[in-house]
């Protein structure tokens, strides 16, 4: 009887502590109880809403199926061990919970709506689309159910359907948590970046300490060139959450943007101490060290051991990218989730970056993985062909040749895609050049003229072709370069 007291004692306090929001110390009131009388399914469900709402959803599921064990024929329990197992990122084991949970309570259209996101997330908009139109028999215009659906939607660039269901989920439910941040997202996406801001502006009117919408929202303004304004959003994102990576990394953004290299080098440090994986992070440190050489002074880190950087500013930069080339293999392998995977604009800065490394050889590489996807893809194809003529200049003779051979066939297929292409006519004009062949060399360059007359870099080698009929054969110089555009920095 004293046990069953103590128990009921303990559960008490738990519940005391829980509507204070003391995660930890409801916890152990509950494991307290739970020692003393293992065989209330209700105290397992209730440490499983704790654990939940401290964001530890691995071990909620398990307090909840112990609750399934004891109490198997409660619709509810089914769902909360589906809706973590989705939290956690367990979209498949999620499903059979969430079905589990329908067929318990086939009136809940939760389950159908949190099945809409789990399809969404496996990329099975098909399916996801089923439990849609299943969930609006059971309650027409469920604004949960539309909110979802969106998110389907928008994986599949549908933004105008999207738009839609999203507008109507708003209408239907104007207080549903994240409903505008996603109606804003949307309107992003199609360039309606005022209307955009404006309801990013309402959700945080609704949740003024959001942090994904003042970190959207954020990026909106970069988008906007309002950089003092995303700079101040940022920064709010710090004051709520001081170790947060991706506000360091924005600011490290708005720092390049306003030409401040050393603000922008001391954030990304912080990203790297803070999450030496962040995508990009380590791609766009070493862009910054090789654009600022001469003034930049070498990172500064608490730990170097720990983000792998020693050294001076070139070794730093050697390291960067062969940890970065690391991390692009691992993101790319087959097994990695869909929204880890490096997208077109990655692999393309960290080609120009390499190409700046001098790594023409690495660069190659990435670039085939990506004309490997697309094989239409004319900034891919160029950069490659720039890659090519690099490497040529440093290796032997005969393979020297084949490499130039193979740039100039892949500027050629980028002329095809794109027949106003200055970059590609300027390339073929010096790979030309190098063969001794001048005739063809000035037919490139007089095509890049006709496409743009104030091309400099044409016109220069259009005198110093001049020049070499007066001094004999023109041969292979310094001077002649491959070019390449700059290409704008991916976020």
């Amino acid at each position: 009887m004293n046990d069953w007291i103590d128990a009921e004692s303990h559960v008490e306090r738990a519940h005391e502590h829980y509507e204070h929001g003391r995660w930890e110390e409801a916890e152990l009131e509950l494991r307290e109880a739970l020692s003393l009388n293992p065989y209330r399914p209700e105290w397992h469900f209730n440490l499983g809403l704790t654990l939940e709402a401290a964001g530890r959803y691995e071990e909620a599921v398990k307090a909840f199926r112990d609750c399934h064990d004891l109490d198997s024929d409660d619709p509810q329990v089914a769902l909360a061990v589906g809706v973590n197992l989705l939290r956690g990122n367990e979209c498949r084991a999620a499903i059979g919970w969430l079905d589990k949970a329908h067929r318990l309570d086939g009136s809940n259209p939760t389950p159908l709506v949190m099945r809409i996101e789990a399809h969404t997330r496996l990329g099975e908009h098909d399916q996801a689309e089923v439990m849609f139109y299943l969930s609006q028999q059971i309650e027409p215009n469920n604004a949960e159910a539309l909110s979802a659906m969106a998110e389907s939607l928008l994986a599949r660039t549908l933004i105008d359907k999207a738009i839609w269901c999203l507008r109507e989920a708003a209408s239907n439910d104007p207080n549903l948590p994240g409903v505008h941040s996603k109606l804003a997202r949307a309107y992003r996406a199609t360039g309606r970046h005022e209307r955009a801001r404006q309801l990013f502006l309402r959700e945080l009117r609704q949740d003024p300490g959001d942090i994904d919408t003042l970190l959207d929202l954020g990026e909106l303004l970069i988008d906007m060139n309002r950089l003092t304004e995303s700079g101040e959003k940022f920064r709010r994102v710090l004051e709520i959450e001081p170790d947060n990576a991706e506000a360091h990394f924005r600011l490290a953004e708005i720092a390049e943007r306003e030409h401040n290299p050393q603000s922008a080098l001391e954030h990304f440090d912080v990203v790297l101490r803070l999450d030496p994986a962040f995508p990009g992070a380590r791609r766009r440190l070493a862009r910054m060290l090789l654009m600022n050489r001469r003034s930049a002074t070498p990172v500064r880190l608490r730990d170097r051991r720990a983000a792998g950087l020693g050294g001076g500013i070139r070794e730093q930069v050697h390291e960067l990218l062969d940890e970065e080339l690391a991390q692009l293999s691992r993101r790319m392998d087959a097994q990695s989730h869909p929204d880890d995977r490096p997208d077109r604009g990655e692999i393309t800065e960290l080609a120009q970056t390499l190409l700046d490394a001098h790594r023409p050889e690495d660069a190659r590489r990435v670039l085939g993985t990506l004309i490997a996807a697309n094989s239409h893809d004319v900034d891919a194809l160029h950069l490659y062909a720039v890659a090519c003529f690099k490497v040529a200049g440093s290796v032997s003779r005969q393979e020297s040749r084949r490499m130039r051979a193979e740039g100039v066939e892949v500027s050629r297929s980028v002329l095809k895609l794109d027949p106003r292409f200055v970059p590609a006519m300027h390339n073929l004009a010096v790979a030309h050049v190098h063969e001794g062949q001048l005739r063809r060399a000035r037919y490139w360059v007089a095509q890049g003229l006709r496409a743009d007359p104030d091309d400099s870099a044409l016109k220069r080698l259009r005198l110093r072709l001049r020049l070499g009929l007066f001094g004999g054969l023109v041969r292979a110089t310094k001077w002649l370069i491959v070019s390449a555009y700059p290409l704008r920095p991916s976020r």
